[in-house]
């Protein structure tokens, strides 16, 4: 299996793609792209059978990518636009895997203290929690229309000592909840997905996967009940920083009309695996962040906690 290094499906699609040579898409793949707007542009990929997810290294089931430009100077209008957009594609994903008023509980994966991994307990705080409502005082909600929603942020091993999986199958076996929505932080092989991506998966996450801090699954076989994973980029490598300022370097030259065909040649490799090699033995493949990131994740944070609200409810 290919070292792709991102969580992201769709990512995972063009790289297999590349290094393959295929024009056409990848037998056991289907892929749909819609743009919403000029800055909001959608692709579903779904892997079909064994052949697609070996080809991905994903399990079986839908992989929906929303990238949002200009992310960070968004206003109001834009987020909530953005929103409505994650609830439009999360909806079908609930009504696949829970009835209408299944209780569901949202989970926020992460570090509240590191902010590039803070996104999950962020959105945590924002959610339209139901469940205690409806218990304690129903004559404020109308339970024949409201479904019943709990929340919980976990925190991680090195400050819990507990793996994320038993935290949660402890909740799910006493408050059993229908299905999990799981939102945590992904690694990318662009630089432009940081913080401006979001991926919903039906297939559930394995938490740390992207940047080599390996967990154990959050999915349907670990808990019992289906997970909706809700994944946003928000690191890469310094080796792909590399790589794509090389291609970016490469295609300056081109549009100046000093190419040949080396750097052309160069171009079509995949770099990653050759700057990557470079730069581990002496420790300095990092993982980066942009120093925007505490704009991107408020404003990304604001994005999924509506679109979850809009999309259960």
């Amino acid at each position: 299996m290919y070292n792709f290094r991102t969580d992201l499906a769709v990512e995972r699609r063009d790289i297999y793609r590349k290094a393959n040579k295929i024009d056409n898409e990848i037998d056991g793949i289907e892929t749909q792209e819609e743009n919403v707007d000029e800055n909001i542009r959608t692709a579903r990929v779904k892997i079909l059978n064994e052949n697609g997810a070996q080809a991905l290294g994903k399990p079986v089931g839908n992989y929906i990518t929303i990238d949002i430009k200009k992310l960070k100077i968004a206003q109001e209008e834009e987020i909530q636009k953005c929103a409505d957009t994650l609830a439009k594609e999360l909806k079908p994903l609930l009504d696949k895997h829970s009835t209408k008023l299944d209780d569901i509980l949202v989970v926020g994966l992460g570090n509240i203290y590191v902010t590039p991994d803070s996104l999950g307990p962020k959105v945590i705080n924002d959610i339209d929690v139901t469940r205690h409502i409806l218990k304690y005082m129903p004559q404020y909600l109308d339970p024949e229309n409201t479904r019943a929603v709990s929340a919980v942020s976990p925190g991680v091993l090195g400050t819990t000592g507990i793996e994320t999986v038993e935290i949660l199958k402890g909740i799910v076996d006493s408050i059993h909840p229908k299905l999990l929505i799981v939102i945590d932080a992904l690694a990318s092989r662009s630089i432009e997905r940081i913080s401006s991506t979001i991926q919903l998966a039906d297939t559930g996450i394995t938490p740390g996967a992207g940047v080599g801090n390996t967990r154990k699954d959050l999915n349907k076989q670990s808990l019992g009940i289906p997970v909706i994973a809700l994944g946003i980029p928000t690191v890469v490598e310094a080796a792909t920083i590399a790589a794509d300022s090389i291609d970016i370097f490469i295609k300056k030259l081109q549009d100046e009309a000093k190419s040949n065909d080396f750097l052309n040649k160069f171009k079509e490799e995949d770099k990653y695996e050759l700057i990557k090699e470079a730069l581990i033995p002496n420790d300095f493949n990092f993982i980066v962040t942009p120093k925007e990131i505490d704009e991107l994740i408020e404003n990304m944070a604001s994005v999924v906690a509506r679109g979850i609200n809009i999309a259960i409810q």
